[in-house]
């Protein structure tokens, strides 16, 4: 940023005009010296944190209610929200952030997890000859090697293939990508390059073959969105800034200005929505940074304020990791309405989105049926025929509102702008609104440079280049060995804490309880086929955890990779942090029940379930039904028409194999579809006609059945995990 302030209004934010006087050359040498001088300001102004550790929200509070005056409060705890904080408090004012919900708990943990400049809008700003969108995407270019920097554990470099299937678009794309580097400059991650067909079938193997030309590789970030803005709250808490989740803004405090008359905004009554207690809390300046809700809080200031939120919803779904290379991500930059599509891997699973359509604004948006079929027909366009895209491999799916607004000071009030907009009303209240998760530290600093000038703040120059997040200072690429030496942790273990908690995670190691096997010494998995430990539960309370969708959705990502694995997790999630919360009994069963609304409604768990029903159809030939039938007989010995555990129980006895009682009524619960304890001919019929038409995948009843059928004379063990993205049932079976 030093470098578009030294130019601003004589150069495109650092491009055209001094390169063509300096030459390419010198420009590209100018600029690296500008950047790296940014950062060594940035190093050099600070001394430690004031806390070594962020104090306990109950400290929180405690400061929040019995502070006289913050120079700065802001509403909204998302990754802008979060941001203003770590700025203001980076720069010596007295800061305080609430947040109505959790910390990330909307937009701001539902994005498309990369970090990028746009090549879509850099695109549209040479066709269109569109300043606006230029300075947008060197914005975030700029913001995207800083993010990169300060977060090491949370972020990387992902290459992306763009296919070409029309020989004219060779070309036509590779300069574009091109452009893309070159508006990068000395933040360009890697430079592009091109692929011939062999050679971008060999990257990405599962790539439809027919006409493909060749492919284009160009690189973006990509990142844990959740646990970023987690870091940015947490790093502002340990500056200093006052930060508290579930702190619910009931109305805004206002103060009549002797000199002006006017009344201006002067700190917020806010309520504790785990408790219900309501107390002031009093600021010289008010930073609205709410997405979504942007203009519910402009209308606590003036209820008249015009609308200036224009909210879209895009929709994502996680699919098994064999989708996608481990390290190869994937555009389509025209799909057959015209949105654009991302296929990326993402924690060893693969993510595919987003979808664009207008939405109402909702605390809980629910990925749409529509939504779903959409992503996943365009998946298809692009895959090899040989890769049968199940709709029963969408593991997790999720909703979330970008917060697109229109300028309140524009001459052209319905265009909607692509940028951030920093407004500021009448009575001071400051709102930032707009832009997107890669300028989140620019928008911040632009809005705390609007808070000082407006409010008169004694305060210097923002300090947020360069400066280390939480877990990121002491990071580095083999600090997982030490994890695994030190504290004989799994190395899959291993990797997943210190790319979550980077630094931090000899803390969560330190917390993890003893196996009693052999291998690995310490930590005790939540569920078998992801790497999250129980003492993440334990730490996830120091972060600010308060409730267990807290814990599967933002301090872990079960809930959005796998909601099935998510629920399986859930009784021993609550119970250990009833034991950190002192929850009693009436507490977990509300704490379970509203997680599992939350996996049904807004994690596709419903949208996942529907595929199954008791109205569902069975088609299926003769040939396949008979088949199907003498299966189930197999365990129906007394032709009664159902199985019970008591059944399955006696087939696996007699090929000598156990399994847990409950586990057996898990399996045979996810086909009970009228819920009577017993498994129907009817609706194991249902359940085989799902797996064959793609609904379902990963049934561990279907799974059980078909391997007992084949090993009843072999006398085998029966493997029976769950598969994260199932078996292919089909008319083979």
């Amino acid at each position: 940023m030093a470098f578009q302030k030294a130019f601003k209004g004589t150069v495109l934010v650092g491009g055209g005009a001094l390169a063509t006087v300096l030459g390419l050359s010198q420009f590209a040498q100018y600029r690296r010296k500008q950047v790296n001088l940014a950062y060594v300001e940035a190093a050099e102004c600070f001394t430690e944190p004031v806390n070594r550790e962020p104090p306990s929200r109950e400290a929180q509070l405690l400061t929040l209610q019995n502070t006289p005056e913050f120079d700065i409060l802001v509403i909204g705890g998302g990754a802008t929200g979060s941001g203003c904080a770590l700025d203001a408090v980076t720069r010596g004012l007295k800061t305080a952030l609430v947040e109505r919900d959790d910390f990330s708990s909307g937009t701001s943990s539902r994005s498309t997890k990369l970090i990028h400049g746009g090549v879509r809008y850099l695109q549209k700003a040479i066709m269109k000859l569109d300043i606006e969108q230029y300075r947008m995407v060197k914005e975030a270019l700029h913001e995207r090697a800083n993010l990169l920097e300060i977060a090491p554990h949370l972020s990387a470099p992902l290459p992306i293939m763009l296919p070409i299937y029309k020989w004219w678009q060779l070309p036509y794309y590779w300069v574009g990508i091109k452009l893309y580097d070159l508006v990068a400059g000395s933040n360009c991650l890697k430079s592009s390059y091109v692929l011939s067909k062999s050679r971008a079938l060999e990257h990405f193997p599962m790539l439809q073959k027919d006409k493909l030309v060749g492919a284009i590789v160009y690189y973006d970030g990509q990142h844990n969105d959740a646990r970023m803005n987690l870091a940015i709250a947490l790093t502002a808490a340990r500056y200093g800034a006052a930060t508290a989740n579930y702190m619910e803004v009931v109305s805004l405090l206002k103060k009549t200005d002797p000199e002006t008359g006017k009344d201006c905004v002067r700190g917020a009554r806010c309520k504790d929505v785990l408790t219900g207690q309501e107390f002031d809390v009093r600021a010289k300046c008010v930073i609205n940074a709410t997405g979504p809700f942007t203009d519910s809080v402009r209308k606590m200031d003036d209820k008249n304020a015009a609308a200036i939120c224009q909210p879209s919803a895009g929709v994502h779904i996680v699919m098994p990791g064999y989708y996608s290379p481990e390290s190869m991500g994937l555009l389509d930059p025209a799909t057959s309405d015209g949105r654009v599509i991302f296929f990326l891997p993402w924690q060893k699973m693969t993510i595919a989105g987003t979808t664009d359509t207008p939405t109402d604004i909702t605390s809980h948006p629910i990925p749409s049926e529509e939504d779903i079929n959409f992503i996943l027909n365009e998946v298809r366009n692009y895959l090899s025929c040989d890769v049968e895209v199940r709709r029963g491999d969408v593991l997790a799916a999720w909703s979330g509102i970008r917060p697109l607004v229109t300028d309140p000071n524009s001459a052209d009030t319905q265009s909607i702008s692509r940028n951030h907009v920093v407004d500021i009303s009448e009575s001071g209240l400051i709102t930032i609104a707009g832009g997107k998760w890669t300028t989140y530290r620019s928008m911040a600093e632009d809005t705390v440079n609007a808070a000082i000038k407006t409010h008169n703040l004694k305060a210097g120059p923002s300090r947020t280049v360069g400066l280390f997040l939480q877990g990121g200072k002491d990071w580095s690429p083999t600090l997982y060995i030490r994890l695994v030496q030190d504290y004989g942790l799994e190395s899959e273990v291993a990797q997943h804490l210190a790319a979550t908690y980077g630094d931090k995670a000899f803390e969560v190691a330190k917390m993890a309880s003893v196996t009693g096997k052999r291998w690995p010494v310490v930590g005790v998995r939540l569920v078998s086929e992801f790497p999250y430990i129980e003492a993440e539960v334990k730490y996830g309370v120091k972060e600010y955890a308060c409730t267990a969708v807290d814990m599967i959705s933002r301090r872990t990502r079960l809930a959005f990779l796998n909601v099935q694995a998510a629920e399986e997790a859930l009784p021993r999630i609550v119970e250990l942090m009833g034991r950190e919360l002192n929850w009693d009994d009436r507490k977990k069963e509300q704490e379970l029940e509203t997680a599992r609304k939350f996996l049904y409604y807004e994690m596709g768990y419903k949208s996942r379930s529907e595929q199954l029903t008791d109205r569902s159809e069975i088609s299926l030939l003769p040939s396949d039904i008979d088949r199907y039938k003498k299966r189930f007989h197999k365990f129906d010995a007394d032709q009664k028409g159902f199985i019970t555990i008591v059944d399955v129980q006696r087939v696996l006895e007699s090929i000598n194999v156990q399994m847990d009682e409950n586990t057996l009524h898990e399996i045979l619960n996810e086909v009970d579809l009228n819920k009577n304890g017993q498994v129907e001919l009817n609706e194991f019929l249902q359940l085989m006609s799902a797996i064959q038409k793609g609904r379902v995948s990963g049934s561990r009843l279907a799974i059980l059945m078909k391997t007992a059928e084949e090993n009843l004379d072999r006398r085998v063990p029966i493997p029976v995990d769950r598969s994260c993205g199932g078996l292919d049932l089909s008319t083979s079976d």
